[in-house]
């Protein structure tokens, strides 16, 4: 594996590899020196065409973990504002002697399309609506470290799937670690060609979220992205919550040992409540916290494992 450009990508030893990787880079969090060599004299650049926090975060404090230098660009206030074109702008940082780019783009493929223009390792830090595969990672590192091997569970994905990068990258790799995958979600966002798709990849949709939560060891709520809606995709956000929020009367219906995950940002009161959301089945600390040791690991893989 070269780059990590969608979750497709990994076969399942590669991914258990990565996942083993992050187990031991957990570890490092909990030093009084949050430093290895392994990536020593490494230049990483964090570049970033659509706004996030905890994605950008997570990937700089996984490349200074490794000891790799990390350099952050964003579109906004970068030659990208002045109207270069995505080509041009990462053809001249990789012109810079870069190992790696880890990179955000708003269009789906963009990475994709990077890696072909430079020698510099290429991660997708998440495309359009297409795919996040390492959040991918990092939500199956976690639902595992809770409730062992993926392989014959049951985990239930719900909320918006039409306009999320994360779920198609979770379905990609929960199939790969033979899990058993359900996605929920009401028919205004059930993606076009769902049925065929699903049939193609082996897993199931319904529009009924109670009726699989009773069956689920693992439950993840999706963000409702607001921001890429740009029609009436539900009556009003009362009756999203009733129809497809996991809220109190729904907690009662999940088995006492499933877990809750949700990659965030969330809207709490929206697609899950608070009730959910910081109950002691919730891994979504656990998340923010997995996303680093992840992310070291497909680092190191990448630009430093093969030495």
């Amino acid at each position: 594996m070269r780059h990590l450009l969608s979750a497709a990508d990994l076969d399942r030893d590669q991914a258990l590899t990565i996942l083993e990787t992050a187990t031991q880079m957990h570890d490092v969090q909990h030093r009084e020196v949050k430093k290895l060599p392994a990536l020593r004299g490494r230049t990483v650049v964090n570049l970033f065409f659509e706004d996030s926090t905890r994605t950008r975060s997570s990937f700089e404090i996984a490349g200074k973990w490794l000891s790799a230098d990390v350099i952050n660009i964003s579109a906004k206030g970068s030659s990208v504002s002045k109207g270069e074109s995505l080509r041009d702008t990462v053809t001249t940082v990789a012109a810079m002697g870069v190992d790696g780019l880890v990179i955000r783009h708003h269009a789906s493929g963009a990475p994709a399309q990077v890696a072909d223009w430079v020698d510099a390792i290429v991660v997708n830090a998440g495309d359009g609506t297409h795919e996040h595969p390492t959040q991918a990672l990092l939500d199956a590192y976690s639902i595992s470290r809770r409730i062992g091997d993926l392989a014959g569970k049951h985990v239930v994905i719900a909320g918006d799937l039409t306009h999320s990068r994360v779920v198609r990258s979770n379905l990609l790799l929960l199939k790969t670690l033979g899990a058993q995958v359900t996605l929920v979600a009401p028919p205004t966002l059930m993606p076009s060609g769902i049925g065929a798709w699903s049939e193609a990849a082996g897993f199931a949709t319904t529009y009924d979220f109670d009726a699989v939560l009773p069956d689920a060891d693992a439950v993840m709520m999706l963000r409702v992205q607001k921001e890429r809606m740009t029609g009436g995709y539900f009556p009003t956000p009362r009756e999203y919550t009733v129809g497809y929020g996991l809220t109190r009367e729904r907690l009662k219906l999940l088995p006492p040992n499933a877990v809750i995950a949700h990659p965030g940002p969330m809207n709490r009161g929206l697609e899950i409540t608070a009730d959910a959301a910081d109950e002691a089945r919730s891994l979504i600390l656990d998340q923010v916290s997995a996303g680093v040791a992840v992310r070291m690991s497909v680092l190191y893989h990448l630009l430093g494992g093969a030495q």
